[in-house]
């Protein structure tokens, strides 16, 4: 069972924006603002009595749910398609995985490309809107850690939003390089390691109506590199785009429900998580080649 606290959150958002001003990010005057708003949170009723305690749900159970909205809003999308694009693009068409290919998004895109594409998930709800999307497409019920796929049978892998919510990456990233023929190429996007660590992780409502997050572990850049490299995976690219480092959103005293959180937490301490976001990455991206 996870325990969040929106108080612990904005606290928490509020002492790592200190540490920034205690590395010379911010001035004095960023501080004591900081420090006043630390005791206003403090006496206030509303955040302290807010908690909600929440189930670690498991992959398939939370792309169960999550199949149902999936292919809804997502800010994500937006910024993992264009890099994908950027390298997938380049390439010939071939025979290419969608691995954990979810409702089919990136097996759409890859069979607009002109290539042959298979696509394997541990969700059957999400491959059965995959199938009714890209029916030219053939998809297979399986885990990342062992695909049902030959060796040396495709040409390209793409693998987005993903990998966080695997425990270890390198089983996966072996398998890649099984079915992977010599040359061919890794594409992977998932949420930054920094995003994971604030809290950026799917929420979904349990059958019951109970709080849930789908199971997410953090991954550092060097995780992916050893695993890569362990795997026979040459990096050929590397990106972590940033957040943008505009100005802080507006402060709200509403406490946003449960299903906005942590985004809907920001708005409670605006400066704070401003100092603490702009600026750091929000996506990783890889290229390798095997």
């Amino acid at each position: 069972m996870i325990y969040e606290h929106p108080l612990a959150y904005v606290l928490g958002l509020e002492g790592m924006a200190l540490m920034r001003a205690f590395t010379g990010g911010h001035d004095r005057a960023f501080v004591e603002a900081r420090l006043a708003e630390i005791r206003k949170f403090l006496d206030d009723d509303s955040l302290a009595e807010a908690a909600v305690e929440v189930a670690r749900v498991d992959t398939v159970e939370g792309y169960r749910i999550w199949s149902q909205t999936y292919d809804g809003a997502n800010s994500a999308f937006a910024l993992d398609e264009p890099f994908i694009r950027e390298i997938v693009d380049e390439l010939p068409a071939g025979d290419a995985l969608d691995a954990a290919c979810g409702t089919g998004r990136m097996a759409a895109y890859l069979a607009g490309r002109g290539h042959r594409v298979r696509g394997v998930d541990s969700s059957s709800d999400m491959l059965e809107r995959a199938c009714r999307r890209v029916p030219e497409a053939e998809f297979q019920l399986g885990e990342l850690s062992c695909l049902p796929l030959p060796d040396e049978s495709v040409d390209l892998v793409v693998c987005s939003l993903a990998l966080t919510h695997v425990r270890v990456l390198d089983p996966v990233l072996a398998e890649f390089a099984r079915v992977l023929r010599s040359g061919g190429h890794v594409v992977i996007a998932d949420i930054h390691p920094e995003g994971v660590a604030r809290g950026v992780v799917p929420s979904v409502r349990l059958p019951d109506g109970r709080p849930g997050r789908v199971a997410t572990y953090r991954h550092l850049v060097g995780d992916y590199v050893r695993a890569a490299l362990a795997a026979g995976l040459q990096v050929r690219r590397c990106e972590e785009p940033l957040h943008a480092s505009g100005e802080p959103r507006e402060r709200t005293d509403v406490l946003e429900p449960w299903e906005v959180w942590p985004w809907g937490l920001w708005d409670l301490a605006p400066e704070a998580a401003h100092a603490v976001i702009a600026g750091t990455p929000s996506m990783l991206f890889w290229h390798f080649q095997r």
